[in-house]
């Protein structure tokens, strides 16, 4: 994965972004409710990975939930400093983090897996396992589809899952799927997944 192209990809638009996505109201309802039915109970830190201008790290906090924001744009974490000047964001990659073995709670990836190619997915998944805790909780929001295919996301190159091999990736890196929804497109939105999973013992 071109970690530099895709963080200039966002870099190019990070303003216009941050209008059109940077704030929880502008999340759809049943998104807030799935990912706060599995991470606001974590006890511990829950990183948001990719957390781009930090709404929904902030929408965990408000929750009582210590979240952390990560991204690789400096220009959205800028942001959120400003934004949320009571929250955690930091410059980082989610393929090497900065974190200790089994030291978080939960991570949030919502859309932040969407530019992996196939072949890198499993090694980020990896680092996941590496820092989740025993029984952590991972939430992940990607794009559906019937097969993995790339296709042309109006920042950079993204791919669409199908929510059972996405499943069965996870399962590979050692987590444990424990609910998955699907939205189908709406002729503005492109259909949509989300998956729950716990990280497995040992």
């Amino acid at each position: 994965m071109d970690l530099e192209h895709v963080r200039q990809a966002y870099t190019s638009v990070a303003d216009l972004y941050i209008r059109l996505f940077g704030t929880s109201q502008q999340v759809h309802v049943d998104d807030l409710a799935f990912i706060g039915r599995h991470l606001s109970s974590r006890s511990g830190t829950v990183l948001d990975l990719g957390c781009g201008p930090g709404h929904l790290t902030d929408w965990l906090r408000s929750l009582g939930v210590d979240a952390q924001g990560i991204d690789l744009v400096p220009e959205f974490i800028v942001h959120a400093r400003a934004a949320h000047p009571d929250g955690t964001y930091q410059l980082g990659s989610m393929a090497k983090l900065d974190m200790a073995d089994h030291s978080v709670a939960g991570i949030l990836s919502w859309y932040s897996l969407i530019h992996l190619p196939p072949q890198d997915l499993g090694s980020v998944l990896d680092e996941f396992r590496r820092v989740m805790t025993p029984a952590g909780t991972l939430v992940v929001g990607f794009f559906d589809g019937d097969e993995v295919d790339a296709f042309d996301h109006k920042v950079v190159t993204a791919y669409r899952w199908p929510v059972d091999e996405f499943s069965e990736r996870l399962a590979r890196a050692g987590f444990t799927t424990v609910e998955h929804r699907r939205r189908p497109g709406d002729g503005t939105h492109r259909p949509h997944a989300m998956i729950a999973a716990s990280a497995a013992d040992g």
